[in-house]
């Protein structure tokens, strides 16, 4: 029997759920670019997470099925992100610059026109978060010779740009 493990961090795409971070940015994000919405309100912004395109992370599973072996896997980009960095490009896209204004749950994000974009609150925090989670990816690399193609910033652009298109097409989304 053919038994392989893989270990996948987070990866995204503009079918993941609207529960996510990354999602509930990218679409926050295109409502406020199609005025629908003035900011986005988030929890933790200094948690780091390794994110990578699904796409990427379904290529590396179906190497581990085509390995001479089978065998354990992390499949991750080997790279973080904080979550307030991920908000900042996302909104840099739409042409909008964030600067951050306060300290804990009293920071801002405000952009260049000095409209508040983005809000903290408790409620999105976690009781049990990880603030760190990074994986290695090394032995995917040099044993199936897997690489990420997806850099973050196409990542982002896809996300928002199904996510205005979706809403342009199906306002009621």
């Amino acid at each position: 029997m053919f038994i392989t493990c893989g270990i996948l961090f987070n990866h995204e795409s503009p079918r993941r759920g609207e529960n996510f971070v990354t999602r509930k940015i990218t679409r926050g994000v295109a409502s406020i670019k199609l005025g629908t919405m003035e900011f986005i309100t988030l929890g933790n912004l200094d948690s780091c997470r390794d994110w990578g395109h699904a796409k990427d992370y379904v290529e590396a599973m179906w190497l581990m099925l085509q390995h001479d072996t089978p065998d354990d896997f992390v499949i991750a980009t080997g790279s973080t992100m904080k979550v307030r960095d991920f908000a900042v490009k996302c909104f840099e896209y739409i042409g909008l610059q964030i600067s951050w204004k306060g300290k804990g749950l009293d920071e801002i994000g405000v952009d260049q026109n000095g409209v508040t974009r983005i809000k903290i609150n408790s409620k999105y925090f976690r009781a049990k978060e990880v603030n760190y989670l990074l994986g290695d990816p090394t032995k995917a690399k040099n044993q199936l010779h897997w690489i990420p193609k997806t850099t973050l910033e196409d990542l982002i652009k896809e996300m928002i740009e199904t996510d205005l298109h979706t809403f342009q097409s199906h306002p009621e989304y």
